[in-house]
């Protein structure tokens, strides 16, 4: 078992697979990661450390890049993944129609689909591109080949999309008849990367409010205490990744990334590790110092 300094137990792993993407969106943080270095991870690297790393303790694996699915190998890499108790992946969907049958064949469990607005121009506005009718194919086709529960991952952004919550809650309704297939995550906006984000950023916890008043239930979620409230026909979960400590304190993720480095946090890049070769004991060695100088960027009054 993993255990950083705070008490933290790691159980969740991220693995970045590639920095390439076939969208340009506006608030892209490449899961925390700017590094200039062209070199991509290797298959092989992939399964090796993702080995190693359920050996050590960790129980879940989400696959991320990056678009993870413009890797031409991404199937055979899911089907050479060792068996977690869930593989997931996070994708913008544009690519998901092609690929969601032969995934899920493979092992992949579930997905996660960006997806901040139904709006066709202001999904362009925000993505770069008019591939809105590609992502909803994609999570009808997640939909049809069982990687089940997808979650759309919605970021907030001020003056954008903030109103179009309603309309996608209506979206999900449709997947939910018999039980809750789809569930919309509200995203607060993480401006640290791009400081022309700044101007975006909208508390979210106006809207949690709002949902929060008639819920039939509340789930809250071990990792980063966030909740989710559950409805007849839908499920909405908040993600509020700002300023808050108790977000950090329940932590329970690790990041690997694109170009084959530990990344204990998302929000910092002077503490990566870089694993890039790494095998056996060597390996390990280098997980257990980075899971040693892993700490929460929020700290307030938890430590």
């Amino acid at each position: 078992m993993l255990v950083d300094r705070y008490g933290r137990v790691i159980t969740n792993l991220r693995v970045s697979i590639t920095k390439k993407c076939n969208l340009n969106c506006i608030y892209c943080h490449q899961e925390g990661c700017y590094s200039k270095d062209d070199y991509e991870i290797s298959s092989t690297e992939i399964i090796e450390i993702c080995s190693a790393f359920k050996k050590m303790g960790v129980r879940k694996l989400k696959i991320t890049g990056g678009e993870p699915l413009v890797r031409k190998d991404v199937v055979e890499i899911v089907s050479l993944l060792p068996r977690f108790d869930e593989i997931s992946m996070t994708t913008n969907g544009t690519l998901l129609s092609n690929f969601a049958f032969d995934l899920k064949e493979v092992g992949l469990a579930r997905v996660n689909v960006s997806l901040d607005t139904l709006d066709e121009k202001k999904y362009e506005f925000i993505t770069g591109a008019p591939k809105l009718k590609k992502v909803i194919d994609g999570i009808y086709a997640a939909f049809d080949a069982g990687l089940l529960p997808i979650k759309i991952n919605m970021v907030i952004l001020k003056g954008i999309n903030d109103n179009d919550v309603e309309r996608l809650v209506e979206f999900t309704k449709q997947f939910n008849k018999s039980k809750i297939n789809v569930i919309l995550q509200v995203i607060e906006l993480l401006d640290f990367f791009k400081p022309s984000l700044k101007k975006y950023h909208f508390d979210i916890s106006k809207i949690e409010r709002k949902f929060s008043k008639n819920a039939k239930k509340v789930i809250t979620r071990k990792m980063h205490k966030r909740k989710q409230y559950i409805f007849d026909n839908f499920a909405i979960e908040f993600v509020r990744p700002v300023n808050n400590s108790e977000f950090c304190s329940a932590c329970n993720r690790i990041r690997v990334t694109a170009d084959a480095k530990i990344k204990p946090c998302l929000l910092r890049n002077d503490n990566l590790i870089n694993i890039r070769g790494l095998k056996g004991d060597e390996l390990k060695k280098a997980i257990f110092r980075a899971v040693m100088i892993r700490e929460p960027f929020f700290k307030n009054n938890y430590y």
